[in-house]
């Protein structure tokens, strides 16, 4: 890790060195999500906002490659946080009214789905270099908003 962009990518890949803590980086890693989500949140429109949460993720992609080969190259390290962050905003994309209780059903809801990865989540993992680490996020987020739509009224 010699160049300033890889450590860059280290850096921004680990949530600014929360991806470090152990146990369970990308609970706390992802926690950086919220603010993400929240600001995101405040633009103009739903359209808006997807192209906002696409251009996140479309950067997410080629920070997290870089780092992923910047920490020896594993597949999905678990340092690597940025998946999580970038992926939280999905969650609350048009729910609606929120509220405490919105915010955490939606975190909690993307950590059960990111943790146990139901199909398809653990087959876009295998996608290559950032995609993989990147995809499965996005998919568990997927999961997590649909229920929280449906669950959000009575939040």
């Amino acid at each position: 890790m010699s160049d300033f962009w890889d450590k860059t990518s280290v850096w921004v890949a680990t949530g600014m060195g929360l991806g470090l803590v152990s146990p369970a980086p990308g609970t706390v890693g992802g926690l950086w999500g919220l603010p993400l989500a929240w600001a995101i949140g405040q633009l103009p429109s739903l359209e808006a906002r997807g192209i906002a949460i696409l251009l996140v993720g479309l950067v997410g992609v080629a920070i997290c490659w870089r780092a992923a080969r910047a920490l020896g190259g594993g597949k999905d390290p678990q340092v690597i946080v940025l998946d999580e962050i970038a992926a939280l905003p999905i969650v609350y994309l048009g729910v609606g009214q929120m509220n405490p209780s919105t915010w955490l059903i939606g975190w909690m809801l993307f950590r059960v789905f990111d943790i146990t990865k139901p199909p398809p989540a653990r087959q876009v993992e295998r996608l290559p270099g950032g995609w993989g680490i990147m995809a499965d996020d996005f998919v568990a987020a997927g999961f997590a908003w649909a229920v929280l739509y449906w669950v959000g009224p009575w939040c």
